[in-house]
């Protein structure tokens, strides 16, 4: 499994976005995958800052890019 960096890393180099922890713990959530628990997270019901709609699909493709989701994209793209 990618870590947080490296999907940050690729989504900046592949879509310009910077993507916050926050909001790929959020997609992983949204996806079926177990994110780590933030230590400073007060309530684990409660996102603060949930994921920009707009980005879920970005962050998405860089969970199938590295083979975190079924429905792979192609790694040469």
């Amino acid at each position: 499994m990618a870590t947080y960096q490296q999907i940050q890393s690729y989504i900046r180099k592949n879509y310009g976005y910077y993507v916050a922890t926050c909001w790929i713990a959020h997609v992983k959530e949204l996806s079926g995958l177990s994110p780590r628990r933030a230590s400073n997270r007060i309530d684990p019901k409660h996102r603060v800052h949930p994921c920009p709609k707009d980005k879920i699909e970005i962050i998405q493709t860089a969970f199938r890019h590295f083979d975190m989701l079924c429905g792979k994209v192609d790694k040469d793209s």
